[in-house]
């Protein structure tokens, strides 16, 4: 019965996030592909609203990191789960690669297309399910062993020992 309590808590902490960010997308205009084209646009009508909102939430992720790091364990999980790499390599780049074009040519990423599903435009909607089935594609072709894998986040411990 606890761990069912605790996962009603997570996912309520879960829904409650992810309501705050979608909040703030909106707010922000970041919704708007066209808002976050003007942003890449620097040769031409530049819009730095996107620096500014990137600039908030820095701020606040570091604020936030600060205080975790500062915790032995986490709120509403048994321990945290941290990212087990920290190099840069040829898989990262090339996602960051990838994800810059996709967000180059349609003015969204993620985030962003998530939030505008709720508009049930035809676009937004290609979109999503381009994304999803990209996921789709990474997934099966790390299944088959063609793609480095990786070994998901570690808890802080094992972080620890690995850091020397």
């Amino acid at each position: 019965r606890r761990r069912n309590g605790r996962l009603n808590v997570q996912i309520l902490a879960s829904l409650f996030c992810g309501l705050v960010f979608g909040a703030g997308l909106q707010l922000s205009g970041m919704t708007q592909p066209v808002k976050v084209l003007g942003f890449l646009d620097v040769l031409g009508r530049w819009d730095p609203t996107l620096a500014f909102v990137m600039a908030g939430a820095l701020a606040v992720s570091a604020a936030g990191f600060a205080l975790v790091r500062r915790s032995d364990t986490p709120v509403l999980a048994p321990a945290y789960l941290w990212p087990p790499a920290r190099d840069i390599d040829r898989p990262l780049v090339a996602g960051a690669v990838l994800f810059g074009i996709g967000w180059g040519l349609s003015g969204l990423c993620p985030g962003p297309a998530l939030v505008n599903l709720a508009n049930l435009s035809p676009r937004i909607a290609v979109f999503v399910a381009a994304m999803i089935a990209g996921m789709a594609v990474h997934a099966w072709w790390q299944a088959r062993g063609a793609a480095p894998e990786s070994s998901g986040p570690r808890s802080e411990a094992a972080l620890s020992a690995t850091d020397g």
